[in-house]
């Protein structure tokens, strides 16, 4: 059996955590699928095309080279069980999905679209986000729905795309996403030189 971790992520921009994480996951499945999402309980300022651009960027950017990444933009939906549904026409049914999630949507999942029938076709993974606990009562209740839940044996770095765009901070971002910012004067923060 086949395990393929499902990552989709606003990622307004991606930042070196999404990239630790990209990178611990390859680790750890056969197959990491990434795609960049509208999270319909956020507003975005970036359009979609923008966040794909930066997330192929962040991720030919892993170093060593991680054969075992890839971007499949077609996954990407605001409804997560219609990614998986996209999953498994795409790899068909003798595969194993994980969806990996931040710490700070574990409270948020029992609100999804049909969670119920998306937790019987997915394993979950919930990546320990710095500044956000590990909700025990939020992973019980999705245990309740019929979540298989682990968690994450990962401490990514102390960076967040909200940091990046109230703060401008590029210290969070990998040189070819700063660089890519730069070029398509995408934030209002960015409007500093680049710092690299």
């Amino acid at each position: 059996m086949v395990n393929i971790a499902l990552f989709g992520t606003s990622a307004d921009p991606p930042t070196s955590a999404h990239q630790a994480i990209l990178n611990w996951l390859s680790y750890h499945y056969d197959h990491v699928a990434v795609w960049a999402s509208d999270n319909p309980f956020k507003t975005h300022q970036t359009p979609l095309e923008h966040r794909s651009t930066m997330l192929r960027l962040l991720i030919e950017d892993i170093s060593p080279p991680r054969r075992n990444i890839s971007l499949y933009q077609a996954l990407s939906s605001p409804r997560t069980l219609e990614t998986v549904e996209k999953a498994r026409q795409h790899w068909g049914t003798q595969v194993d999905f994980t969806l990996v999630i931040g710490a700070d949507l574990v409270s948020q999942m029992p609100r999804w679209y049909q969670i119920e029938k998306l937790l019987q076709q997915v394993k979950l993974l919930v990546v320990p986000r710095p500044g956000y606990e590990i909700d025990e009562g939020g992973i019980e209740e999705l245990r309740k729905l019929g979540a298989e839940v682990a968690i994450a044996d990962l401490q990514a770095p102390a960076v967040s795309s909200t940091a990046y765009r109230e703060k401008g901070d590029p210290e969070v971002l990998t040189p070819p996403v700063e660089d890519y910012i730069h070029k398509e004067q995408l934030y209002a923060c960015q409007d500093a030189a680049p710092s690299r």
